[in-house]
């Protein structure tokens, strides 16, 4: 949301500045490789699942490794889940900081309508959920949290596909977007789905991340002195009994985002992300989504039992229908109490397309399924069934919305492509006078 230069009634979806836009679109590119990446791999662990070598890969994904004097002797579909995913949280910490410190949503009124719609398409995918569930059996009220969380690069590899020419601040709002209902997302596990706390190894845990914290302060950058303390850290709140996930977002909020002294190059945060983003996008969560989505639905019983389960029913109802209204009715209550007007060239079409999209769950909805009902349980599988389908059917109803529209983008951009000046810069970002 802006304020144009003569003009009192601010603007949603207005232009940021171009610092932030190409930083924006550097971390787009990453995260639409590495959702293409994620979508392979479900896709081949869906197919493996269902073929007649499925039990190699129960085998491979019931398969333990590590030290069980530690209580580390997880299975690899714990440690993709508990380990490799809590690289995925470091970076959506380290975003998510950067952006209210030093980005854009710094100014509070930039940062009230990301973080509205998250909180909007949060709540309303929750309570259709909880209204279909309500007096359903076996504890099915568990999995309440399943459809909360919008999947960051499944999201955006739809996006780059379906709408090449989406304006700069629409791409901006849906990144954060997926970022704060993410980090609410965690928050909702360690409060939610921690079902016992042992004190102990959670005060220890305060130790190795407060040493973290001391060096990283200091602008520490030693691979050998941080990477250490962060996997003790790991190691402790997983012992805890809280989800191990959560230190990866603690450990991402420590780091400083702001450089101590003016000079040249990156920021901690920023040298950290530029690091571990390729990984957590291009390995992390693909092998998380390998082992996560291998359902099997061509059992004796075929396919139709799993639809038929309101658990089913509830997350595809929650993703195709509580997301959008949710996204969309935060962004609307937003415009009402601010008085805002939309950007120029743009319509609530495209807010509707962009709310479609954030009913694409994935990582964090099949991670809350498995805690909720137990991972390889049947209602587990029926949960990753309905993620699957609903995130489908969103990606094809926003296909449907946004691809009308892109050529009304491509125009936009054709526009500013032939306003750039010598220094590479579009002229619609430059809006300051020339020094005299």
């Amino acid at each position: 949301m802006t304020v144009p230069p003569g003009r009192s009634t601010p603007r949603l979806f207005g232009r940021g500045s171009w610092p932030e836009v190409s930083r924006i679109a550097d971390i787009l590119r990453t995260e639409t490789v590495g959702g293409a990446l994620l979508v392979g791999a479900a896709v081949i662990a869906l197919v493996w699942a269902n073929s007649p070598w499925s039990g190699i890969y129960e085998g491979l994904t019931g398969l333990q490794v590590g030290p069980s004097a530690l209580h580390l002797d997880l299975t690899l579909a714990q440690w993709a889940g508990d380990g490799l995913l809590a690289i995925f949280f470091f970076v959506a910490g380290l975003e998510l900081k950067r952006e209210f410190v030093a980005g854009d949503l710094r100014d509070p009124r930039l940062a009230a309508l990301p973080v509205a719609a998250a909180v909007g398409g949060m709540v309303a995918p929750a309570l259709i959920y909880v209204a279909i569930n309500a007096r359903a059996a076996d504890g099915a009220l568990a999995g309440w949290a399943v459809p909360t969380a919008t999947d960051i690069a499944f999201a955006l590899a739809v996006l780059a596909v379906i709408a090449t020419h989406l304006p700069a601040a629409l791409r901006t709002f849906l990144l954060t977007l997926a970022v704060v209902d993410d980090l609410l997302a965690i928050t909702i596990i360690a409060i939610f789905y921690t079902r016992s706390l042992q004190l102990v190894p959670l005060a220890l845990a305060l130790i190795p991340l407060g040493l973290f914290t001391l060096l990283v302060q200091r602008r520490v950058r030693s691979w050998w002195l941080l990477l250490p303390l962060a996997a003790a850290t790991w190691a402790l709140v997983h012992a805890s009994g809280v989800h191990a996930t959560v230190a990866g977002v603690l450990l991402g909020f420590a780091v400083p985002v702001k450089r101590r002294a003016e000079g040249p190059g990156p920021g901690l945060a920023e040298h950290f992300e530029h690091r571990f983003r390729p990984i957590s996008a291009g390995f992390a969560v693909p092998v998380f989504a390998f082992f996560a989505a291998g359902v099997s639905v061509i059992g004796p019983d075929g396919f139709g039992p799993g639809l038929t389960d309101s658990v089913t029913i509830g997350v595809i109802a929650a993703l195709l229908v509580g997301k959008p209204c949710g996204v969309l009715g935060a962004t609307w209550a937003v415009q009402r109490f601010t008085r805002a007007d939309l950007a120029e060239d743009l319509s609530w079409w495209d807010v509707l397309g962009l709310a479609l999209l954030a009913g694409i769950g994935f990582t964090v909805s099949l991670l809350i399924g498995e805690l909720a009902f137990g991972a390889g349980s049947e209602r587990d599988d029926h949960v990753k069934v309905a993620v699957l389908l609903g995130s489908l059917l969103a990606a094809l109803l926003a296909t449907v919305v946004l691809r009308i529209r892109n050529s009304h983008y491509r125009r936009m951009c054709a526009e500013e492509e032939r306003d750039v000046d010598a220094d590479g810069v579009p002229d619609v970002y430059q809006t300051d006078p020339p020094p005299t």
